[in-house]
């Protein structure tokens, strides 16, 4: 069967077609776009208008390409910054009435078990680790192992909320750093008190431009994990934590929208490194919508 999943992400919209038979996943054909939905409204809690138009064109070419690839399902899911609007139902109408395609919200812990069941596609657990999904609106935290989901997460405390939150400056300042981590420290509590683990999982977006930066390639296009040498990924941590706006612009691994967002991703990054003591670092291209493709 012919199924296409939607991430309809707080700053990203991605698109995955696949042929799914038997649990077994073959991509078709795959895209993304910077739609920002969050942007200008999302500490606010509603949808600009001008997110909504952007949202509504980026929808209206996926359904095209779901329509050339003779897509028999579309399951468009609706994250961080579309479930917690207060004009979401109103968005999801304007979807509906515009390009044909149904939105299902979901919310953070189905979003957190998503995750974990696409990571789990490929991904062998050979001992316990703490799965990270950074997004724009909201980062989910799953500890897991071999036999499953043990303690998971979703926290609102996503680039795009932060980005909008503080005044921060290009370079970030040791100040702004500070503050970032201190923000993260406060909104996440005592969550990793009972996290045992030094393996750190990033799902996707932000680590697989570190991959990127770090080996001056794409990302492969399958669903395997990749681990990484540690010094080398802490070093583009601390690259792009320093890099300025301008640096970041002409690098040709970093994609459009995380141009200004790569720092606030590495800050995060690294603080979880030393939030666990990692020893381990492990960036799998599946998320969200390999779970979606899956459930």
């Amino acid at each position: 069967m012919i199924i296409a999943a939607i991430d309809l992400g707080t700053n990203t919209f991605s698109l995955s077609i696949c042929n799914v038979v038997n649990r077994k996943l073959t991509l078709i054909h795959q895209e993304k776009e910077a739609v920002m939905i969050g942007m200008g409204g999302i500490n606010e809690g509603y949808i600009a208008e001008d997110a909504i138009y952007r949202a509504l064109s980026c929808l209206g070419r996926f359904k095209l390409s779901c329509d050339k690839y003779l897509v028999e399902e579309i399951r468009a899911i609706g994250t961080s910054a579309i479930r917690d609007a207060k004009n979401s139902h109103e968005f999801i109408q304007r979807v509906k009435a515009n390009v044909n395609i149904e939105i299902k919200t979901v919310d953070g812990q189905q979003e957190a078990n998503l995750i974990y069941h696409g990571i789990a596609y490929k991904h062998i657990f050979t001992k316990p680790s703490l799965i990270m999904d950074i997004g724009g609106g909201s980062t989910e935290f799953i500890f897991a192992d071999h036999e499953g989901i043990i303690e998971k997460k979703s926290f609102n405390i996503g680039i795009s909320r932060i980005y909008q939150l503080f005044d921060l400056s290009d370079p970030l300042t040791s100040d702004d750093i500070q503050k970032i981590e201190r923000y993260l420290d406060e909104s996440t509590g005592d969550f990793f008190e009972n996290i045992n683990t030094d393996v750190l999982i990033g799902a996707a977006g932000s680590f697989e431009t570190f991959y990127e930066m770090i080996y001056n390639t794409t990302f492969p296009e399958s669903f395997e994990s990749i681990e990484m040498p540690m010094s080398m990924f802490k070093d583009i941590l601390d690259l792009v934590i320093n890099s300025t706006y301008e640096e970041r612009k002409a690098h040709l691994h970093i994609i459009e929208i995380r141009k200004k967002l790569a720092p606030i991703a590495a800050v995060k990054t690294r603080w979880m490194l030393k939030k666990i003591n990692a020893s381990q670092i492990i960036v799998t291209p599946c998320s969200l919508k390999e779970g979606v493709l899956l459930s």
